[in-house]
């Protein structure tokens, strides 16, 4: 589970990024998760769009494709979002440690 601050740390990764996953009219297809799986393996840090056509909420919609990868959902913005999954060997992107409280 990602902290506010880390959740915070990735959004602003991903601002650069262009989205690569699309769900389309027929949602979260095992075809869109094949897709987004493929995406994962070069990155770990991914934005997706879904289409104003796609049936449901945008949020439920991305809940849905993380569960399916594998990955945390990182936010929902609009109808775009961010997904995270860390490579397992040599990560790439190191986030801030979790606020600990006494």
């Amino acid at each position: 589970m990602l902290s506010s601050k880390q959740r915070a740390y990735l959004t602003g990764l991903s601002n650069d990024l262009e989205p690569v996953v699309n769900i389309g009219l027929a949602g979260v297809t095992p075809e869109v998760a094949i897709s987004c799986e493929e995406a994962f393996n070069t990155r770990e840090l991914l934005k997706g769009s879904i289409m104003k056509m796609a049936p449901g909420d945008p949020r439920d919609l991305a809940q849905t494709l993380a569960e399916r990868t594998r990955s945390q959902l990182v936010r929902v913005i609009g109808r775009k979002f961010i997904l995270y999954r860390p490579f397992k060997e040599n990560p790439r992107i190191v986030l801030p440690e979790k606020n600990k409280r006494s």
